[in-house]
């Protein structure tokens, strides 16, 4: 694989405000078929001052129903992330494994925990 092209969210969004998962959408686009065509990413979060997870669902957590873990640990890195990004980014990614490995999981638990029901 070459060397991985920059792709810096705050430049996507058009703000360094990454908050809206409409705007995850922006970047995810760009990812998945960067992944598509097997090439290297690295996120820039440079410039970025808030971020959400609303924004990192859209943005990355749905790769992982798109992709193999190990495509997407291979081919995108992140870079400029605070400590505290970086552990949000984790939680995304550890939630979307979880719901992508088992996607049924989510819509049982709702139901045992909150009596939710999606079919209503």
């Amino acid at each position: 694989m070459s060397e991985a092209s920059v792709i810096r969210p705050s430049e996507v969004v058009g703000s360094p405000l990454c908050v809206a998962s409409e705007d995850g959408e922006k970047l995810h686009s760009l990812l998945k078929a960067a992944l598509g065509e097997n090439r290297r990413i690295r996120l820039s979060f440079e410039n970025v001052s808030v971020l959400t997870s609303a924004f990192l669902n859209s943005a990355v957590g749905q790769l992982y129903g798109e992709f193999p873990e190990e495509v997407i640990q291979a081919s995108l890195s992140v870079s400029n992330m605070v400590p505290e990004d970086i552990d949000l980014l984790r939680r995304v990614v550890e939630t979307a494994k979880a719901y992508f490995g088992d996607p049924d999981r989510l819509r049982r638990t709702r139901q045992e925990e909150l009596g939710e029901d999606d079919e209503q």
